[in-house]
């Protein structure tokens, strides 16, 4: 079966009250017509068709990635209207399938139960009983319960108003019988558009079969029209990530108040996380790994018996097994931490390599260096590693230790079991073995009087 989806993307969006077209909007960091998009790539022998309209070089702009052929429709003159941009491209022989690039949580599974009810003489259509309609159009149906029509609500009768099963716009076609009716189409309607609903009538006139699916739940074919319905899909789309992560073994506190913006590539056993936690991108996550609440992921590596702490950013970084980071710690891009490595409060790395064993547990910044095992880094240690215009590496090799309010200011290298005493500022290399360190004298002032604030 060849399938040619069309997804219709060109609306406003006005009750957003924003600049930004509404299918630019985001649920877990992707925009919702991403996800419409992701969910019909999985299907087999398809090409798929993005009618846009409204904010056109935007949506090019921020969806150019998207495998698909862009059709603009200049004018938004109903859903008919959109789905006519496209008639040049459809074969006879095609399955369409219309979505919507407003409706992200709609289900693979759901989607291809549609798409078995299309033939020759049959249509799939998807609806959904609500228990407030208002809004959508009603499927009206005969005594034998057939399908007739579709009436918008605008056009429906007091009777016809009623009707809880309404039409959610989604459905499968074959081709050659589409672009037939998209030509019968007219606007003699309150709205003064193309109705594709229209089309439900013609394929009854025609004794085509108008076959009916439903979703599993509401949600999965709620539009976003507003604020309101962007964050409730939110929350529908992050308890769902939450639900399959605890099917797979993974320990949520609260699985309400946590959030996956991304995929997690591999994950191990017994995982706990804390409250607040938010996974982005593309993350590994080992075995009996522990993370703290309010803590930040996105695409870094988590080897195995890791600890993470509270209030923790980490950000395409590589932790290796055995070590512990936080509380309060931030790990910048390309940082590699080695094995069994400590990582403590208020402590900054950044584009660094740390071998195994070693430990920066207090207040300290580490930018383009290389540290070896063994190296314990006192609190309050900083690299100097920018001049105002280019960057420079420090190396510390291994077992040194580098005292408290250390500055090194880069390029240097800290000899191997070197030790630099406290409050020094280290511009030339530190022989290995050896303790360097440089101090102002000490000096105390006998008879010194604090000054006094003059009376005005």
């Amino acid at each position: 079966m060849t399938i040619t989806t069309i997804i219709l993307a060109a609306g406003k969006g006005t009750r957003m009250c924003s600049e930004i077209p509404k299918i630019l909007h985001k649920i877990a960091n992707r925009s919702l017509l991403e996800h419409v998009y992701d969910m019909s790539k999985q299907l087999a022998d398809n090409q798929i068709k993005i009618v846009y309209g409204h904010g056109a070089e935007l949506v090019k702009e921020n969806l150019k990635h998207l495998q698909a052929s862009w059709i603009e429709q200049k004018q938004q003159l109903g859903t008919g209207h959109a789905v006519q941009q496209v008639t040049d491209q459809i074969g006879d022989a095609d399955t369409v399938l219309i979505l919507y690039g407003d409706v992200p949580l709609l289900q693979l599974t759901t989607v291809q139960a549609l798409l078995a009810n299309v033939g020759d003489k049959s249509l799939g259509l998807l609806t959904v009983n609500l228990t407030d309609p208002k809004g959508y159009g009603r499927i009206i149906r005969d005594s034998s319960g057939r399908v007739q029509k579709i009436v918008e609500e605008k056009d429906a009768s007091p009777d016809e108003k009623l009707i809880k099963e309404v039409n959610t716009g989604i459905m499968a076609v074959k081709g050659g019988k589409l672009k037939s009716w998209l030509g019968q189409l007219k606007n003699n309607n309150a709205q003064g558009e193309y109705y594709l609903t229209d089309i439900i009538e013609m394929a009854v006139g025609e004794k085509i079969k108008v076959i009916t699916n439903q979703p599993s739940t509401e949600d999965e074919v709620m539009g976003v029209n507003n604020r309101m319905q962007l964050s409730h899909l939110e929350r529908v789309y992050q308890l769902e990530q939450a639900h399959k992560l605890m099917a797979q073994g993974v320990t949520l506190r609260d699985p309400v108040r946590f959030d996956i913006r991304g995929n997690i590539e591999s994950l191990g056993q017994d995982i706990e996380i804390d409250i607040n936690v938010i996974l982005e991108g593309k993350n590994t996550i080992g075995s009996n790994v522990i993370i703290g609440a309010n803590t930040r992921i996105k695409n870094s590596i988590i080897g195995n018996n890791v600890e993470i702490l509270d209030n923790c950013i980490i950000e395409d970084a590589i932790i290796g097994a055995g070590s512990r980071i936080g509380p309060f710690a931030r790990l910048r891009p390309e940082t590699v931490l080695a094995n069994n490595v400590h990582i403590g409060n208020f402590v900054e790395i950044k584009k660094s390599d740390v071998a195994e064993k070693s430990k920066i547990n207090h207040l300290s910044y580490i930018g383009d260096s290389t540290v070896g095992s063994n190296v314990n880094i006192g609190a309050g240690t900083i690299t100097c590693n920018y001049d105002g215009v280019n960057k420079f590496r420090t190396i510390i090799e291994d077992g040194a230790f580098i005292g408290s309010a250390t500055q090194l200011v880069a390029p240097v290298t800290v000899g191997k079991n070197a030790t630099i005493g406290a409050g020094s500022t280290i511009t030339k290399d530190s022989p290995e073995n050896q303790l360097t360190l440089s101090r102002v004298k000490q000096v105390s002032v006998s008879g010194w009087q604090r000054p006094v604030k003059k009376e005005k």
